[in-house]
């Protein structure tokens, strides 16, 4: 009789600790399953979300930062449409040359505009149908003009800047009281010059001879695509 009863105890002790290793493997199975999905998880958050943000990157400020072969940058972080090209055109407004001497890019009031190149200010004021104007001068022939921008000037004629230094901001597309200035909308608004929205006209000159622009960018602005 004692016999069968230690028999019997021993016989369902062993079932317990059955149990007991079953659900401790079961734990441990989970466990591990919980540990795989996380660890997949984070190589999708490694690996595979920076593709979905690669292409903003590529758009980003950064590219427009690139020195091209000419050694210039962009002029205006973060803005590479072109609204009028360099050469003939129709004019897009009265007073508007029909030969364009620079490109116009598109861009909102007090935007950042920043010197393409290292170089001495030698103008800032209102200058016809450029509108209010900076020349930056990186040398005694090459003059590169900013027009349309804000008539709150950050640089004066004079200054020494040095290559992507803020020199200027986008201007508005209205402007008052200024003397001489003969431009205006189809509501005889006076304008920032010979203008139909807010823009940099960026244009350079070397001796007497007016170049592309873009012609300087190649490389660095078709990157920025």
């Amino acid at each position: 009789m004692c016999f069968s009863v230690i028999g019997n105890f021993s016989e369902n002790s062993i079932t317990e600790k059955g149990a007991i290793l079953e659900r401790s493997f079961s734990m441990q199975n989970s466990l591990l399953k919980n540990f795989t999905y996380f660890f997949i998880i984070i190589i999708f958050l490694i690996f595979f979300i920076p593709c979905f943000f690669f292409p903003v990157f590529i758009n980003s400020n950064v590219i427009s930062f690139l020195p091209s072969n000419s050694g210039y940058i962009w002029p205006i972080p973060g803005y590479t449409t072109i609204t009028s090209y360099f050469g003939r055109r129709i004019s897009p407004t009265a007073g508007a040359s029909s030969f364009h001497k620079g490109i116009d890019i598109g861009a909102p009031e007090n935007t950042n505009l920043i010197a393409i190149t290292s170089g001495t200010i030698t103008y800032t004021g209102f200058l016809g149908g450029g509108g209010y104007t900076i020349t930056l001068s990186p040398d005694e022939s090459t003059k590169i003009t900013y027009c349309h921008v804000s008539p709150n000037f950050l640089v004066k004629t004079g200054d020494l800047v040095t290559q992507g230094q803020l020199i200027g901001l986008v201007g508005p597309m209205y402007v008052d009281n200024v003397p001489g200035n003969q431009y205006h909308d189809e509501l005889g608004r006076p304008t920032n010059g010979a203008m139909t929205g807010t823009h940099l006209h960026l244009g350079v000159r070397i001796g007497d001879e007016y170049i592309d622009p873009l012609s300087f960018f190649e490389t660095g602005f078709q990157s920025a695509f």
